[in-house]
Formats: structure tokens, C-alpha cells, sequence
């Protein structure tokens, strides 16, 4: 009778406590699920922070591909985060310039000469799961112009911690939600070259 109960127990909170997609209210479905497809090491974590940095700052490690938000003297949250390929590579220091949910995405013209298949969304993909934005997006501003570089989703989880995109840095779509809920515009962001070293753990 108590192995029974013990596997009803578990049953119970497979089905009911360890929800598969975000509970607050979205335009489309955000699955925490898929933490499952990136390797354990990027999934997001509080860390000890070595750094100087004030409560606030996120700072960007592209050499190891992790991303922090600082929380307090010696905390920090680190997620894991896609960067530029080779040659795409951005860095930098910027403010979160404004925020989105689901936002529309442009190609850039660069990616418009690229290749043709970027030219039928000249006037913008709408949001949804196929949107390269994701579900959040954190736009990356330096002297009040926009950088067109962007913190954002992604509808493509795999490829998080790798060097796969145009220069913005991409996240799990329920980490970059996470994110966005933490942060305000005017955050400053910190974004480290991939040969740039510093103790921030």
C-alpha cells in the first residue's frame, strides 16, 4: 500500500507541480521544457559574483558564453547565451534602450543581401514561436541610437551556448523572459569580448 502511495505521490507532482509552459498569461506559449535541449552547464543558476559591479549590471562573458545579471554584493544569476559566429562578434558597453514581449523582427539589410529568403519579412516577421526574437526582446541602445543589436529569444534552443548569430545574443525563451521581468530600461549592459578575461565567479 505505501509503494502505491509513493507512486501516486509522484505522479501527482509530475502532473501538477512541474509545469511544462510559463503560468503567467502570453500571446503564445513560453516552455520551460526546453532547458532540456541545451547541455546543463547554461541553464540558469545563482553564482557567486567576484566582480565590482553594482546590483543591476548585466554583464555578457561571449568567450564562455554566459550571461549575468548582477543581484547583490557577490550574487549574480548566470544564463546561458548564443553569441556572434566569427566575424559577427559585438562588443561593448550599452543601456537597454526599451523592452518588447513577442516583438516584431526586421532582417537586417546585410542579412538581406545575404540571402533572398530574408527579403520577404523587409516589413517585419510577426511575433510567434518562429520569430528568430523569440519572446522577449532587450534592445541594446549607446548614446540614445539604437546598436540593432538585441538580448533576445530565440526559436531555435539548441543553439544556445554556441557562436551562431549576427552579433545579438540570444537566450532561452523562459530565461530571457525571467530576465526581462528583472531589468528596466536604462540598465547597463557589459559585453565582453570573446578573448576579453575577468574573474566574474
Amino acid at each position: 500500500m505505501n509503494l502505491n502511495r509513493r507512486k501516486f505521490s509522484a505522479a501527482f507532482l509530475v502532473t501538477f507541480l512541474v509545469p511544462t509552459a510559463s503560468v503567467t498569461a502570453e500571446e503564445f506559449p513560453i516552455f520551460e521544457s526546453e532547458t532540456q535541449d541545451v547541455p546543463y552547464k547554461f541553464r540558469r543558476r545563482a553564482v557567486q559574483y567576484k566582480g565590482k559591479e553594482p546590483a543591476g549590471t548585466i554583464i555578457v562573458d561571449s568567450g564562455k558564453r554566459y550571461l549575468y545579471l548582477i543581484t547583490g554584493p557577490g550574487k549574480a544569476i548566470r544564463y546561458g547565451v548564443g553569441v556572434g559566429r566569427e566575424g559577427s562578434d559585438w562588443s561593448g558597453t550599452a543601456v537597454i534602450g526599451r523592452k518588447a514581449k513577442w516583438p516584431t523582427w526586421r532582417p537586417t539589410r546585410e542579412q538581406m543581401a545575404r540571402s533572398k529568403i530574408y527579403r520577404q519579412w523587409v516589413d517585419g516577421m510577426p511575433p510567434g514561436p518562429r520569430n528568430p526574437l523569440g519572446a522577449r526582446a532587450l534592445y541594446l541602445f549607446q548614446n540614445g541610437n539604437d546598436t540593432l543589436y538585441r538580448i533576445h529569444g530565440t526559436s531555435e534552443p539548441s543553439t544556445i551556448g554556441k557562436r551562431v548569430s549576427s552579433g545579438c545574443l540570444r537566450m532561452l525563451n523562459a530565461h530571457v523572459a525571467d530576465l526581462y521581468d528583472r531589468v528596466d530600461t536604462g540598465t547597463r549592459v557589459i559585453v565582453l569580448g570573446r578573448d576579453e578575461k575577468f574573474a566574474l565567479e
